[in-house]
């Protein structure tokens, strides 16, 4: 009666498959039916830490091999008055047992008399061996009802010879590594995946347990996605989006911003499917050059309005296609062009001179052919085409004529032309700055003038072909953006084939508009539940590991991110090329294949949780095995992630 009532309290609670696993164990014991049995072994010696346990060839056979990082269960003869509980195991190494050396000179004196056979008798004692297992912690109920807590210690433990260690059923194996993920908020990411090795009994089937996240751990939080590439890394970020897709498309509370340096996010290839042509509902691309089967939207800058990128950039694409011989284009390259910010923030005298090297770049664009909205340009940076030199100035310009208005930039054009030919031939020695002795002009000034009206060389067609990267209204696409991610819509920044200056920018100007608009919902208590996720891949690029190239933008996400509502998934090959501002504040982990051990030690001291898998991270190279640490998970799970699309 006593068993009875003790079983019904634990009717529909989550150990109940403990307490059915327990009671089948002892029912095949009694019947003599060892080989069915999932028993492998008994604890030699307990501590906090770790165990030690031996076990026998029989056992290990029986269900189907012990390999380094599986999962076991501890579990005493008798609960005597406690809850059911287990304690869970990981296998760590081989270890000896007090009889190692007597088996050993036995195998030594055996294989000199070349025997072919052993006695039962002898194979008895040598079938044993032992293993050094790691406490991962204790599954017990929770104080609620139907609850199942962990705890990553243990608050005591009893004599070695009172514990039996068993490998757990797909049952049990579905409570160690889903019970403490949300039955409310889950998504099967792949399945679990104990070893490499698949190598079986013929009549064992392969272990089929689903493994579940918890798609709101990655909301508002940092995700690290480490390995080597064309090992799964990009498959397991389509995974992650696709369950925040998935389980947020009631409510769309959620929109994501993929920056696709590949364009394998956004377009098909014969390898895998892209986002859009499974969730074309909610995709939207932007690209720079658009493919022939996806659709798409163009990805401009507008080069007017941010001189200081766009002169970086342009001066990039002058030193990759190598048209950099002739001296005025390397000064032109060289030149210091101060943004719209930088300008905005001088005082009166120097003000007017980063004024003139604005204008100055503009006349170089619009000479170039780049088109622009002069009206709107205005009314953007409130700075008007006049470089406002002096009376004097204009006087030795143009001598007894009127000089001209400056209203346009073409005005501006034909002005800072007669000026280059005027110092081309005459020098600046006549040109002073009012109320100065010194020179109107700068050497900066200078090479812009030249780039303007060169003594020979094409001068401004130079730039002609990088006018594809502009577009006069190219401020309008993060409006577009942040409307669209607001929505719950999922936006993927087609980057493929783009120069990596191009992408730095984009990256660095849409992460920055993304965090001001987060920032400002919040001090106006309208951020809510609404959250945007921003996905990064080759991480070492945004967040390399110095303080001084690791831009603001991305330091402030990775600190502040989460009091925004603004979650952040990277990937990279190495944990040591990432900021260690970014891996302090990493929460979830996803880990594949490397092979440095300089890496995996960086991880472990990282995480402790992942010193005991280092071994197995560096050996094993299986395409899609992957090492998951989420916030719902205490310790590392080994997961075969599902392929996307499938």
């Amino acid at each position: 009666m006593q068993e009875f009532f003790k079983s019904a309290t634990y009717q529909n609670h989550p150990i109940r498959v403990l307490i059915d696993f327990l009671a089948n164990e002892n029912s095949l014991e009694q019947a003599k039916q060892y080989n069915l049995q999932r028993f492998v072994g008994y604890a030699l010696s307990i501590g906090y830490d770790s165990v030690t346990m031996i076990t026998s060839d029989p056992y290990k056979v029986n269900v189907g091999g012990v390999p380094r990082n599986s999962f076991l269960i501890m579990v005493p003869d008798d609960f005597d008055g406690i809850p059911p509980h287990f304690t869970l195991l990981r296998v760590l190494e081989t270890t000896e047992t007090p009889l190692s050396r007597e088996v050993q000179q036995t195998y030594f004196e055996l294989q000199k008399r070349s025997m072919p056979e052993l006695d039962i008798f002898t194979q008895s004692e040598l079938q044993w061996s032992a293993l050094k297992v790691e406490v991962l912690g204790m599954f017990y109920p929770g104080q609620q009802t139907n609850e199942l807590e962990f705890s990553s210690d243990l608050n005591n433990y009893l004599s070695a010879h009172k514990y039996r260690i068993y490998s757990p059923t797909e049952e049990i194996l579905d409570l160690i590594i889903n019970s403490q993920v949300q039955k409310s908020d889950q998504f099967q990411i792949g399945k679990l995946r104990l070893t490499e090795n698949n190598l079986r009994k013929r009549d064992q089937k392969e272990i089929d347990v689903p493994a579940y996240v918890a798609p709101s751990d990655f909301m508002g939080t940092r995700t690290a996605l480490f390995g080597k590439t064309r090992l799964g890394k990009s498959n397991t970020i389509k995974v992650i989006i696709q369950s925040l897709i998935e389980t947020t498309k009631n409510n769309r509370n959620v929109g994501q911003l993929i920056f696709d340096v590949n364009g394998e996010y956004a377009n098909d290839n014969p390898q895998n499917r892209s986002l859009p042509s499974i969730f074309p509902d909610v995709c939207e691309v932007y690209a720079l050059t658009k493919k022939k089967n996806t659709e798409s939207k163009f990805l401009k800058l507008n080069f007017y309005e941010v001189p200081d990128k766009s002169h970086e950039i342009v001066s990039e694409l002058l030193n990759n296609d190598r048209k950099t011989s002739s001296s005025y284009v390397k000064s032109f390259i060289t030149a210091n062009i101060p943004s719209i910010e930088e300008y905005r923030e001088l005082q009166r005298g120097d003000k007017v001179r980063a004024k003139r090297k604005i204008l100055f770049y503009w006349a170089i664009l619009k000479k170039s052919g780049f088109d622009i909205d002069e009206i709107e340009l205005i009314k953007n940076t409130e700075i008007e085409f006049d470089p406002k030199f002096n009376k004097a100035v204009k006087e030795e310009l143009y001598g007894d004529e009127e000089a001209p208005t400056i209203h346009t930039l073409s005005d501006l054009v034909s002005f800072l032309d007669k000026l280059a030919a005027y110092i081309r031939t005459n020098g600046q020695e006549n040109l002073k700055s009012t109320g100065s002795k010194s020179f109107l002009l700068d050497s900066d000034d200078t090479a812009l003038l030249e780039f303007l009206n060169p003594r020979s060389g094409i001068g401004t067609r130079y730039l002609q072909p990088y006018k594809a990267y502009h577009a006069k209204n190219a401020g309008d696409f993060v409006k577009e953006v942040i409307e669209s991610l607001n929505k719950g819509n999922t936006v993927i920044i087609d980057l493929g084939n783009a120069h990596p200056l191009l992408m730095q920018y984009y990256s660095e100007y849409l992460s920055r508009s993304i965090f001001s608009h987060q920032v400002t919902l919040f001090s106006e208590d309208q951020l809510g539940d609404k959250y945007i996720q921003l996905y990064f891949e080759e991480a070492h690029n945004l967040f390399p590991n110095t303080e001084t190239s690791t831009v603001d933008i991305f330091r402030r996400i990775a600190k502040e991110g989460a009091k925004y509502n603004l979650g952040m998934v990277y990937s990279t090959q190495s944990v040591s090329t990432i900021h260690p501002d970014l891996l302090a504040q990493t929460e979830n982990f996803f880990v594949a294949h490397m092979s440095s051990e300089q890496e995996t030690n960086a991880l472990g001291r990282l995480n402790v949780e992942f010193v005991s898998s280092k071994n197995d991270i560096l050996r094993l190279k299986r395409k899609g095995f992957i090492r998951m640490l989420t916030r719902s998970h205490r310790f590392v799970i080994p997961v075969q992630i599902r392929k996307f699309g499938e």
